[in-house]
């Protein structure tokens, strides 16, 4: 019994151990931003690197004047808040379709559904670039909300989630006289929120860092998000880093607040579909 408990301390200070020089691994890009943006462009480049900054705290008053921030910042909340809303509409919908409704070639349309995530984006840039001016949807937030409105991922984790769940539950609601849309708002949709918080943190997160292909579909600063805005500091006479550091800073705050803000029902999220996807 003795071993047993020395074990499992042993096995519990190596999980702790490794989860710290994880999350160290993690934090140093970070401290490493931050100490770049509020140190002097020399300091940048030196070699051995200064540990200690010179506290320049003006780049961050130059890289805010730079672009017009307060309009990228609306441009993202708008795209980001909008995708995430249209996927997990089509998330929910196209996953509990898959899951509990027989219909003829369901496995099939299923796996063409999965087969998306085996295109390369890149391969359909230039199309995308031709289907987007030729519908007169280039340089608007549609360009930006629409292609990203179902995510297969999405689809896939809601598929597997539901189809978890006991068929009793549903059998149930159909001898009581509920039809599909209502066994998908009362009886799916609220059984599966850890898996829609799940799906809505990583599209929000992904949509706010979305830089390729904002870039190439837009051209006015009136529709362009924020990682667009960082290009910016990107000029023919090099880099301007400390003002790049400074600006991808409090870019990235609010993404980095809203994890940590979320994160139980991350983790919440994540571990309530683990037996689903195995």
């Amino acid at each position: 019994m003795a071993r047993r408990s020395s074990r499992k301390r042993w096995l519990s200070g190596l999980r702790n151990t490794a989860a710290a020089l994880i999350g160290l691994a993690w934090l140093v890009p970070l401290l490493w931003m931050f100490l770049s943006s509020v140190s002097n462009d020399a300091d940048v480049y030196r070699v051995p690197p200064k540990l200690w900054p010179a506290w320049n705290w003006g780049n961050y008053a130059r890289a805010w004047a730079a672009r017009p921030w307060p309009r990228y910042f609306a441009n993202t909340l708008i795209i980001a808040l909008s995708v995430v809303a249209f996927t997990l509409v089509t998330s929910i919908l196209a996953g509990f379709a898959f899951a509990l409704m027989r219909f003829r070639g369901s496995k099939t349309l299923f796996y063409v559904v999965m087969s998306v995530m085996m295109v390369p984006q890149t391969v359909l840039l230039i199309p995308n670039f031709i289907l987007a001016h030729t519908t007169g949807l280039y340089d608007t937030y549609w360009i930006q909300i629409l292609p990203w409105a179902a995510s297969v991922f999405g689809i896939f984790l809601l598929r597997q989630t539901l189809s978890a769940l006991p068929t009793e539950i549903f059998e149930a609601a159909e001898l009581d006289g509920a039809g599909p849309v209502s066994m998908l708002v009362r009886i799916a949709a609220p059984l599966a929120v850890p898996s829609l918080i799940l799906i809505g943190l990583n599209t929000f997160m992904g949509s706010w860092s979305s830089f390729v292909w904002p870039y190439l579909m837009t051209q006015n600063d009136t529709v362009r998000p924020i990682e667009v805005g960082l290009q910016a500091f990107y000029g023919a006479e090099g880099t301007d880093w400390t003002g790049l550091s400074a600006a991808v800073t409090f870019t990235t705050l609010p993404v980095v607040i809203l994890f940590f803000s979320l994160q139980k029902y991350f983790v919440q999220g994540a571990f309530s579909t683990q037996g689903a996807v195995q």
